[in-house]
């Protein structure tokens, strides 16, 4: 076990290390998956954000204008909403993209010289583009209704590091296996469906009976848009979160990035022969 935790530990360096040596590659490729990804339609990258925008404001008039929802931790519904939303956004669609990632460039695949481990990390940083003009937005909101940013803006990165450390061992693990079956990337698109409705965005934990919370408190989602939650709208640090979640959740990502790390070296030699 300690043999395996110290390769696990040595290979998580060396691939950090392989980032920074790619990071101008892996920026490059990232920038022309975003752009390839809207070429050929007329309003190219707005796309990306027409969906987003228009689930935030359906849920906003059902919630608020239909079921006047009033305010939730002394912020608008749409604030509170939006908080949450936006960083689902990012999860749902770097894991999605990340699961094709592999199928998607095949003709990389067998370039024995390429580095295939990164391609879901391509995807992650691609997506993040549209994570960080979204994050603007919800600052703007935030200013339109008179709150002004703070000093706990300045955790965003923690939080954002976080979300990309769970996507990326989960896109190592389903983008392999996608190789081998294309059906997992339509269970991933299905179990992302689940986990957005039994994750608190849009309704609040409170609702649930004390007894019951503690099942939700193990998604480790839950972690992610409660820190937004917590940088935007109750002023809380990092460090404030519930130790027990916060131990939950880096050791549930941990485990999904070395077995993700695991898995993908092992089926790497047979991405080839299947593609």
């Amino acid at each position: 076990m300690a043999r395996l935790y110290m390769n696990s530990l040595k290979g998580f360096f060396l691939f950090i290390i392989d980032i920074l040596k790619l990071r101008h590659m892996i920026f490059a490729m990232a920038k022309n998956d975003f752009k390839v990804r809207y070429l050929g339609s007329y309003l190219g990258m707005i796309w990306a954000f027409v969906q987003p925008v228009m689930t935030i404001c359906v849920m906003w008039f059902v919630f608020e204008v239909g079921f006047r929802a009033g305010a939730v931790q002394k912020v608008p519904f749409i604030l509170w909403l939006a908080t949450g939303m936006i960083p689902w956004f990012f999860l749902s669609e770097a894991i999605t993209s990340g699961t094709n990632a592999v199928v998607d460039q095949a003709f990389l695949v067998k370039k024995v010289v390429f580095r295939v481990g990164i391609l879901p990390v391509i995807k992650i940083c691609s997506s993040l583009f549209i994570h960080a003009i979204f994050v603007l937005f919800l600052i703007s909101m935030y200013l339109i209704y008179g709150y002004y940013p703070t000093l706990h803006y300045l955790q965003i990165p923690y939080y954002l590091l976080a979300t990309c450390l769970l996507i990326l061992g989960i896109s190592w693990i389903t983008s392999a296996l996608t190789v081998f079956a294309r059906d997992i990337g339509h269970l991933v698109v299905v179990l992302l469906q689940l986990f957005f409705w039994v994750t608190p965005i849009f309704w609040s934990l409170s609702l649930v009976p004390s007894g019951w919370r503690k099942f939700f408190y193990l998604n480790p989602v839950y972690f992610i848009v409660e820190g937004y939650r917590n940088t935007f709208i109750d002023g809380k640090w990092f460090w404030e979160q519930d130790i027990m979640i916060t131990m939950y959740f880096w050791g549930i990502t941990i485990l999904l990035f070395v077995v993700g790390a695991l898995v993908f070296k092992r089926l790497r030699p047979h991405f080839a022969d299947v593609l």
